[in-house]
This record gives structure tokens, C-alpha cells and sequence, in this order.
């Protein structure tokens, strides 16, 4: 489906969305980020590689018990045992934030300098709040845009929205609704990366309800250190070898 139908059709069916979504809220707990401090290291000595989480809720890890379950420091991880380097790792996030916001309140916020990877996890909360096509290519360009200019020398990479149908918390309705709105938030997204030099990773493949938190929304520890590895696939340092390579070792 096109984007301009997907669009059409999404805003036709917002009254479903709100009374949907309305239910879902009153059911679905609202989880906080685990306890403990937002970053850390893995490895020994001055770390070589130096990872940062941005975004929404996702990167500050809620829906996992421990720190140590969470997105960058699994992440961090995979790119230890891909490199042998000592790897560190922060999370930023903010609960329920759109890409505006991020750009605004959370990167102005980190003390930190010299990151050489920037992961960012936004999308999800702009599409399940309707946020324009052009308020999130104003709010998501410009995060990218505040990003750079504060770490110039990090790769920047973007995980898109996943597959919100195959989501356990939404109703299949509501799912079928908010899937249209991700898919033109995902194309926008997209286009902003190639033009802005970051890369847009494949969205996670959700593989069952398995790898989600008690909300049924967020991630859990198995959901984090599956998406911690497909993010490492698109980071070269961090790219398992080819089978061909492996082959001949």
C-alpha cells in the first residue's frame, strides 16, 4: 500500500484508534526504566569503541529487570566479542518521546563527547500518535542533524519502527491501524537517513510474544539481546564474518 492510502485510510479510522487505544492504556501497566547506572563497559582497559542508545523508552531499557539486559549493553557486548576491544556503553532515553523530543530535551542533556556509534530508537510513539509525515521529518531531521553536530565522528544508525501488528498488547484492529501510520513513518525515515548520512537498519523481526515485557509493548531480556543482534549486523565492527570466511578458518 502506498503511503498517501496508508495515510488516508489511518486518519479515517482514528475514532477505532482512540477508543482502541483508550482500552489498551487502562489494561497495559506502565512499566519504568530498570534500575542502575545508564552506562557502563565491557572489557578491560580504555575502551576503543564507545556506544550510545538514544531515544525513546526502548533505549532507556524498560520492560527489562536488569541494566544489563537492556539494548547497549548487549550491544556492547556483540561488538566486544565480534572486535576483542573494549567497548562503552550509555542509554538515554525518555519515556513516551517523539523524535522532537529527543532532539530537544535528551541530546542537549549528555555530558559525553566522543561517542563513535549513535543508535537511535524513535519512531514508535510518533506513529501511535498520529504525528505527521512532515512533523516527524521536521522532528526526526533534526534529531539527526542535533546528533551529528554533537558527535561529528560517531556512525549514526536508526532502528526503524517494528511490525506493530504483530505487537501482543495491541488489539489486531488497532495494530492494523497503527501499522499504516509506522509504515509512513518508516518511509520518511528512511529518506532522512540517506540524506543525512546515517543508515536505516531493517526493522526488527518480531518473532513472537516471547520476546516481550509483561506490558506486551516493550521489550524483555531475550527481546533486547535479539534486537542487539540484528543491530549488529549493520555495524561493521561488529558484522559476524561471512559464511564463506568462516568456512576457511
Amino acid at each position: 500500500m502506498n503511503n498517501t492510502l496508508a495515510g488516508l485510510i489511518s486518519w479515517m479510522l482514528v475514532p477505532i484508534a482512540l477508543f482502541k487505544g483508550l482500552g489498551v492504556r487502562r489494561i497495559v501497566p506502565r512499566l519504568p526504566p530498570p534500575r542502575g547506572r545508564p552506562k557502563g563497559q565491557v572489557g578491560e582497559g580504555e575502551a576503543e569503541a564507545r556506544l550510545l542508545v538514544i531515544g525513546d523508552s526502548s533505549a532507556a531499557g524498560v520492560g527489562a529487570d536488569r541494566i544489563e539486559d537492556t539494548l547497549g549493553p548487549q550491544l556492547a557486548a556483540r561488538i566486544h566479542q565480534a572486535t576483542g576491544k573494549p567497548v562503552a556503553w550509555r542509554n538515554a532515553g525518555a519515556n513516551s518521546a517523539i523524535a522532537a523530543q529527543v532532539r530537544d530535551f535528551v541530546v542537549p542533556h549528555i555530558e559525553e563527547r566522543d561517542f563513535t556509534h549513535v543508535i537511535i530508537t524513535v519512531g514508535t510513539n510518533d506513529a501511535k500518535n498520529f504525528k505527521t509525515r512532515s512533523a516527524f521529518k521536521k522532528g526526526f531531521g533534526g534529531l539527526l542533524y542535533a546528533v551529528h553536530a554533537r558527535w561529528p565522528d560517531a556512525a549514526v544508525f536508526w532502528s526503524p519502527v517494528v511490525a506493530l501488528p504483530d505487537v501482543p498488547a495491541l488489539p489486531s484492529s488497532l495494530g492494523y491501524i497503527l501499522g499504516l501510520r509506522a509504515q509512513i513513518i518508516n518511509a520518511m525515515g528512511v529518506q532522512l537517513c540517506r540524506e543525512r548520512y546515517a543508515t536505516a537498519i531493517d526493522p526488527l523481526p518480531v518473532e513472537g510474544p516471547e520476546g516481550f515485557a509483561i506490558d506486551g509493548f516493550h521489550a524483555n531480556a531475550a527481546g533486547y539481546h535479539h534486537w542487539a543482534q540484528h543491530v549488529a549486523r549493520f555495524i561493521p565492527d561488529a558484522a559476524p564474518a561471512p559464511s564463506s570466511s568462516r568456512k576457511s578458518e
